[in-house]
């Protein structure tokens, strides 16, 4: 993963300067890396692009569900089907 490093940031610094890094990721839309003991331990995103990421999210975990639909449904066989009503009244 490239990053520029000017989107760098210390987490001893970002305390200090919490307030302006908050509305420079706002206006400038890109994310900012946070360094803890000179290794990546966070990124805070613009709220926009986090939303973004989670519909991400959301549309691979529904291809994932219909992958597993379309593998099963190739052994499907509707001559097995129980009805409802048959299992509802086994009771």
């Amino acid at each position: 993963m490239l990053v520029e490093t000017k989107r760098m940031i210390s987490v001893t610094k970002l305390q200090k300067e919490l307030t302006k890094q908050i509305r420079d990721i706002s206006n400038s839309g890109e994310p900012l890396y946070i360094l803890k003991n000179n290794n990546m331990e966070a990124v805070i995103l613009p709220l926009d692009e986090y939303e973004m990421l989670l519909k991400a999210e959301e549309i691979i975990e529904q291809l994932e569900i219909n992958d597993i639909i379309e593998k099963r449904i190739t052994n499907y066989n509707p001559k097995t089907n129980v009805k409802w009503e048959d299992l509802r009244n086994e009771r």
